[in-house]
């Protein structure tokens, strides 16, 4: 693609982060003290790659986070069933430990170098690669100019554009506008997504649906599953997944109310950032709830009230064992979780009113009776209550989330459909 002037807010910003390069490292370091960085790859972070290349064609995606990874990883099977080979990047400490349990073993992950020019180049120098493929909300300047700088077709899979982020990128039109004219295609997950890139000067812009629709149930590991199956004999459990700080509390709440009516009921609480395990455990503690910590290697006996998920990739083997869940982030305002995961795995799903990242999913589902709402700890306990209680409702519930999934679906083949000419060029060149 034709190389042009930058606006002068983007050379600003190249200029700045070129002077904070020698910096770098207090801003690791203190990241490294705060629990998100990897000790043990923070080389990565400067673009020095800790793997080889492969040997052909590779497609370089890029998912920020673990909603990323897991949405984009039917697409890296597909890729590779086609013959690429796959480099996959992402930036948090959870994707990475996430991607050594769920990404095949041919697979390279790599934290994703910080948007300086240096390390971008030095990054790009060693694995070359032929399409990248980019699962992120944000626009980094240095990585789009740096990819474009050596003629690679970028692509946005998935792409997202909120009405809060529009907003501020309205305010930088024509710096945005010149980042999105070097970025080959946007595929964007729905139409109002699309038409707000447009308007910010995406030249290509296609919809195609959203690719987390189409990722397949979570894995579970048997014997783990088995051995939880067997602690919790006789409990009725009920799931608070991907809590934030604020909804725990409202959790508690709901279980104190609920044990009156359900003695044997176990919470199972896995909070959205598990190095805050610890906080959980205090603050059912003092609820007078008994609670255990999952990574300090407890399974929940008779006197648990409360068990603490703090792990990493283990929500499949919940929600398989407990038939009703909340999805975090929606009590307090972080716009809610993914509740498709779930629902796949016929859990009835509960939410808050704070659902504005996935706002028309839950909009459907609710007006399907495919969930339900629950704003306080009050009317949480009455809707736990009303479904566990209540079999034939909760299956109708689920058969109704179920529909709506799949109405929802096809992301996966349109979205190979928009890039596979840019696969059919890459064997061409290559052949």
């Amino acid at each position: 693609m034709a190389r042009a002037r930058s606006p002068l807010l983007v050379r600003l910003y190249r200029m700045a982060t070129w002077l904070a390069t020698p910096f770098v490292g207090l801003l690791l370091a203190r990241r490294l003290r705060r629990g998100k960085e990897d000790g043990t790859r923070l080389t990565e972070r400067y673009g020095r790659a800790s793997a080889p290349r492969p040997r052909g064609p590779l497609v370089w995606v890029h998912g920020a986070s673990v909603g990323e990874m897991i949405a984009v990883l039917p697409l890296i099977e597909r890729l590779r069933a086609r013959g690429f080979r796959v480099l996959f990047t992402s930036g948090t400490l959870t994707s990475a430990r996430l991607a050594q349990a769920r990404l095949p073993p041919d697979v390279p992950h790599q934290f994703v170098p910080l948007d300086s020019p240096l390390f971008l180049r030095r990054f790009l120098k060693h694995w070359r690669p032929d399409l990248v493929l980019l699962v992120e909300s944000e626009l980094w300047p240095n990585l789009i100019l740096e990819v474009n700088a050596r003629s690679t077709p970028l692509v946005l899979v998935n792409a997202r554009m909120s009405p809060s982020s529009f907003a501020n990128w309205r305010r930088v039109h024509g710096s945005v506008s010149a980042l999105l004219a070097r970025v080959d295609l946007c595929l964007a997950q729905g139409a109002e997504d699309g038409e707000r890139l447009r308007q910010l000067g995406a030249p290509r812009v296609t919809v195609t649906g959203n690719l987390k629709f189409d990722a397949p149930p979570p894995p579970v590991d048997i014997a783990a599953f088995d051995a939880l199956r067997l602690a919790t004999a006789g409990r009725v459990v009920f799931v608070a997944a991907s809590t934030h700080a604020g909804e725990e509390e409202i959790v508690i709440e709901a279980h104190q109310r609920l044990v009156k009516e359900l003695p044997n009921l176990l919470t199972v609480i896995a909070p959205r950032h598990p190095e805050r395990g610890t906080a959980v455990v205090q603050l059912a503690t003092a609820a007078g709830c008994p609670a255990v910590l999952r990574s300090d290697g407890y399974r929940p006996d008779k006197g648990t009230a409360i068990y603490v998920a703090d792990t990493i990739g283990e929500l499949g083997l919940f929600y398989r064992l407990g038939p009703v869940a909340l999805l975090g982030g929606s009590l307090v305002r972080k716009g809610g979780q993914n509740p498709i995961e779930p629902i796949k795995l016929d859990t009835a799903i509960l939410h808050g009113p704070h659902v504005t990242n996935f706002n028309a999913l839950y909009a459907r589902l609710d007006e399907a009776g495919g969930a339900a709402l629950a704003t306080d700890g009050r009317s949480l306990a009455a809707a736990i209550y009303m479904l566990l209680a209540d079999g034939a409702s909760r299956q109708k519930m689920v058969a109704a989330a179920q529909v709506t999934v799949e109405s929802f679906g096809g992301a996966l083949e349109r979205t190979l459909g928009a890039i596979d000419p840019y696969l059919v060029q890459i064997q061409l060149e290559r052949h």
